[in-house]
């Protein structure tokens, strides 16, 4: 076992940086810029982590009051208004900034009106801002190992090259083992281990934790969530480092049951899952879902259970499965199951892949959706009768269920609430079926931090030269903003690397 003290270290700098995503190149950034000598630090071969899949839009706010009441509805108590304020306070800069980062490269800068998910008070006094093309750059080309959606690669060439005009030291395959601390119990440094044994490296300022959550341990998630299993979505190397790391030292922990989620396939080959296509979000009372979703869900009794189109699925669309029943001590829509008839499976393809990783060939969805046919991913049927046995369920419920859908769809109004535009009925043989699992896209728990991003204890005491960026300990504690995390890596890596940087060199 690593020691928590040392009698000397390996190599020294001022502020150490572990992990490399958007949170991880912004603080390293703010902090060189604040006159740091910074290591940042990544355990994966390939930066980027979670943050390279993703849109790459950045949530920012018109009005700072307006943004302050829907966060504050939003997150439902459980982040305190200190916390709130001293974020929108810092978002209100990350316009400029991104536009003096943008500088390096001839990146150009996109900015679309886009309210909040939900139409709480405050919801559309907000946008988007993106890079959405940068000279000579191919993001397919250049991050062959990131199978991401449009707006990530972009951004994060972005930081990546403002890394790289620093000189910034940057490290890959580097993994973090345990914080290290002096006599006092401030954090003096950090056991990093490239494959050659663990070293001792010393800060002499502050380290900052912007290691990412825990999207692919599995054993943490037992304790914290009650639906079982959960895949992730993007990415192999967010493991609950941080939280293992900060919990060893007395941090209080926070927002551990919420995570940023939706429901997808699993394919034998791949650790990750394969979330459903992205359909366009919708607010309620402001404007319904256009587009037509092609499915059904249905438990493992064939019956339908959930709206499956909530306002915000990408965030909430796996909470209608978290159910248990304590009879059976079981999940009973865990997993659930698919169902779509012929001319719904012609619409489009029914999944998305999305991930970091160079060990995995993209999987590219087919747009017919055969080739998952064949492959097994979805199972063909002629009858109902026959996708009744496939599920294990009685054919008198799911033809009666089937029923009630198709009668649902020609009325307009769905037992659950689904909106109507986006009801498609399930009439045409044959018909499909395919398992369905939850799915984390990230996760919003981690460590407590005040509103200098110094991680705390449990009674709200910081501690020494510890900080956090990212989603590690997130504000997000109730209901996500689209965009949230990712403004949040911007806005919390300026903050710790600035107040890392501010630190008085210790004594070694």
């Amino acid at each position: 076992m690593l020691s928590k003290t040392v009698d000397h270290f390996d190599e020294m700098f001022d502020v150490i940086v572990v992990g490399y995503g958007f949170g991880g190149a912004v603080a390293a950034i703010s902090a060189h810029d604040a006159g740091a000598d910074v290591l940042l630090a990544e355990k994966m071969p390939n930066p980027g982590g979670i943050s390279i899949c993703s849109g790459g839009g950045l949530r920012l706010p018109y009005d700072r009051d307006a943004t302050f009441q829907y966060l504050k509805t939003t997150n439902d108590g459980t982040t305190p208004d200190n916390i709130l304020e001293a974020f929108i306070d810092e978002m209100i800069q990350i316009d400029s900034y991104v536009q003096e980062l943008a500088a390096v490269n001839g990146a150009h800068i996109n900015r679309i009106d886009r309210p909040g998910s939900y139409a709480f008070p405050g919801f559309d006094k907000m946008y988007f801002l993106e890079i959405d093309d940068i000279p000579n750059f191919d993001p397919k080309r250049d991050y062959a190992y990131a199978n991401a959606l449009s707006g990530g690669p972009f951004m994060f060439k972005v930081l990546q090259d403002n890394i790289a005009k620093r000189g910034i030291t940057a490290r890959l395959g580097v993994s973090a083992k345990r914080l290290i601390t002096d006599k006092s119990g401030a954090v003096a440094g950090v056991w990093l281990d490239d494959g050659n044994g663990p070293k001792a490296m010393g800060a002499r300022k502050a380290v900052i934790l912007a290691c990412g959550g825990f999207e692919h341990a599995p054993e943490m998630q037992r304790q914290f969530w009650q639906i079982n299993p959960v895949f992730s979505a993007a990415f192999v190397g967010n493991t609950g480092d941080g939280i293992r790391m900060t919990t060893d030292l007395g941090a209080d922990l926070w927002h551990m049951w919420h995570f940023h989620g939706t429901y997808g396939f699993r394919h034998p080959d791949l650790p990750f899952a394969i979330r459903t296509k992205r359909l366009p979000d919708w607010v309620p009372e402001e404007r319904e879902a256009e587009a037509p979703m092609s499915w059904i869900l249905v438990g493992k009794n064939g019956r339908r259970f959930m709206n499956e189109y909530d306002p915000y699925m990408q965030d909430t669309g796996h909470r209608g499965m978290d159910r248990v029943d304590p009879s059976q001590m079981g999940q009973p829509f865990v997993p659930c199951y698919m169902i779509l008839d012929d001319d719904a499976r012609q619409l489009y393809p029914l999944g998305q892949t999305m991930f970091n990783d160079g060990d995995y060939e993209n999987y590219e969805w087919s747009q017919d959706n055969l080739k998952e046919v064949q492959n097994g991913l979805i199972r063909k049927a002629d009858s109902v009768e026959e996708v009744a046995g496939m599920i294990g369920c009685s054919v008198d419920e799911l033809d009666a269920t089937i029923k009630n859908w198709n009668e649902s769809c020609d009325a307009g109004v769905d037992d659950f609430g689904r909106p109507p535009k986006s009801m498609v009925p399930v009439r045409q043989a044959p018909f499909y079926l395919a398992e369905i699992w939850p799915v984390v896209s990230n996760t919003q728990g981690g460590p407590v931090h005040d509103q200098k991003r110094r991680v705390v204890n449990a009674f709200g005491e910081p501690i020494p030269r510890l900080y956090t960026a990212g989603e590690l300990g997130g504000i997000w504690g109730s209901l996500y903003l689209s965009g949230g995390n990712l403004t949040e890596c911007f806005v919390s890596g300026r903050i710790s690397g600035r107040e890392a940087a501010a630190e008085e060199n210790r004594l070694v």
